[in-house]
């Protein structure tokens, strides 16, 4: 970013998306300002400054997740979300908890990649197109050796050559200019393109060795030649492939994974969802994965160690970690205390109701109603929603959030699929009409299922 966002900007940026929860906004805004700050202090103190990493306590769907996503958009931080139900403890088959890290490196490397494809994007351009042009135009071959000339016959050959040249330079000239005004467009080329298959090379993978794979693709890569192959393509498609062709030829990788590495261990978030499933309620005994010691895993992590990934060591001491979980059965305090004393920051997530059902459904930029609108202005049908319609369906959520599981905001998507099934399907034989969705409509359409507990249960 230009100019970092201060806490009050970025909590009405998240203002736009996610409706309520303004001390999870308040908590998440201190924590991005202070990765700012943190870079303005002076050097020796600068690694001494430890993120204040943060727990969102809340039930499913009102806007854990959403926050953080945010989040890191308005950073244009590394980000990765990771479900801490599928890390196991060290000797039992599945994810170790390094494996974050490696996502979160690849991950940064891919847009610090793509940023540095942007920068060079004319110049590839401008390369691609004399390749486009060569291919439309080839070079003439070169001359078969003959007798040395005699000197009238070289300077009419030179002549000739000139004049040669000036038509070829011309005839180029012509064809750059039918090209960028897109005239030939429907014209046919040939290009070479690198073949990137490689022998296929199953890995039967146990802890800590997700990485494996890729490695030995690696090392493959590295051992067979590289294979290419000719395709026959229109012009735009052949201008493509050969801008992203010559982008790589101009990109410094060591330089991207030295910025992304960098991006990582300065900027990066991790959000950790579902920590409660991992918190232990009571000692078990057993051959359960134990939940303490992926805990136990995590912990090192989270204070600050180092990690080896494909691209180099990786260090975790100024990661931001956003943990979330619903804590309805475990709190946070069943989780061991060195990983509570990580986590300074809890936050409690308030419960959705009807007010803000109606404000979800209207006001964010993304509301699900300007969604719908939207999908069904494609088949030529003006879909309209009565202000009565939106309390009624609001209405009908909290109810029967309240009956049955609560799962906030999620239940908005199940009833407007429910809602509007009918709409949706007769849609491309209602072209031109106008339908209004007002709280009869929503009464009849939802009016069996907010009755029947059983049959909302199961359907909604």
């Amino acid at each position: 970013m230009e100019r970092p966002l201060t806490p009050k900007e970025i909590v009405a940026e998240l203002d736009k998306y996610i409706i309520g929860q303004g001390e999870a906004k308040r908590c998440v805004a201190i924590a991005l300002r202070n990765r700012w700050r943190r870079q303005q202090v002076p050097k020796e103190l600068r690694d001494e400054i430890a993120p204040k990493n943060i727990i969102m306590i809340g039930p499913t769907g009102v806007g854990k997740t959403e926050i953080s996503r945010r989040l890191a958009k308005l950073s244009q931080a590394p980000f990765v979300k990771i479900e801490a139900s599928k890390f196991t403890e060290v000797g039992y088959v599945g994810r170790d908890v390094e494996s974050m890290i490696r996502d979160l490196t690849q991950l940064s490397v891919n847009i610090v990649e793509q940023e540095e494809e942007e920068k060079v994007k004319g110049k590839a351009r401008e390369m691609a197109e004399e390749r486009v042009l060569d291919l439309l135009l080839p070079p003439s071959p070169p001359k078969t050796s003959s007798p040395p000339p005699l000197p009238e016959a070289v300077e009419v050959a030179k002549e000739e050559v000139d004049a040669e040249a000036d038509t070829i330079h011309k005839t180029r000239e012509r064809l750059r200019k039918l090209l960028r005004e897109g005239k030939l467009d429907e014209r046919l080329v040939e290009v070479e393109v690198s073949d990137r298959a490689l022998p296929v090379v199953e890995i039967f993978s146990t802890a800590g060795m997700e990485e494996m794979d890729m490695n030995i693709k690696d090392m493959l890569s590295g051992l067979f030649p590289k294979k290419t192959k000719k395709r026959k393509v229109k012009v735009p498609e052949a201008v493509e492939v050969l801008i992203e062709e010559e982008a790589q030829k101009l990109i410094d990788m060591d330089k991207v994974v030295k910025l992304a590495i960098q991006r990582v261990e300065q900027s990066g978030i991790i959000f950790f969802d579902e920590l409660d499933k991992i918190a232990s309620r009571e000692q078990s005994y057993g051959p359960d994965v134990s939940r303490e010691g992926v805990q136990r895993d995590i912990l090192p992590i989270v204070e600050g160690t180092t990690v080896m990934t494909k691209y180099g060591m990786v260090r975790t001491d100024h990661i931001l970690f956003i943990a979330a979980g619903a804590f309805y059965v475990s709190k946070p305090s069943d989780l061991i205390p060195e990983l509570q004393g990580r986590f300074p920051i809890r936050v409690e997530l308030e419960p959705l109701g009807k007010d803000e059902f109606i404000r979800i459904l209207t006001e964010p930029q993304n509301a699900l109603i300007t969604q719908y609108v939207e999908l069904m202005k494609t088949e030529n049908v003006q879909l309209s929603f009565a202000k009565e319609g939106i309390e009624k369906i609001a209405e009908t959520a909290a109810t029967i959030n309240n009956r049955t599981e609560d799962i906030g905001a999620r239940r908005l998507y199940t009833i407007m699929e429910k809602l509007l099934d009918e709409v949706s399907f007769d849609a491309p034989e209602l072209s031109g009409k106008k339908i209004i969705i007002d709280a009869a409509y929503v009464t009849k359409k939802l009016e069996e299922f907010v009755q029947d507990e059983d049959l909302s249960r199961y359907i909604l």
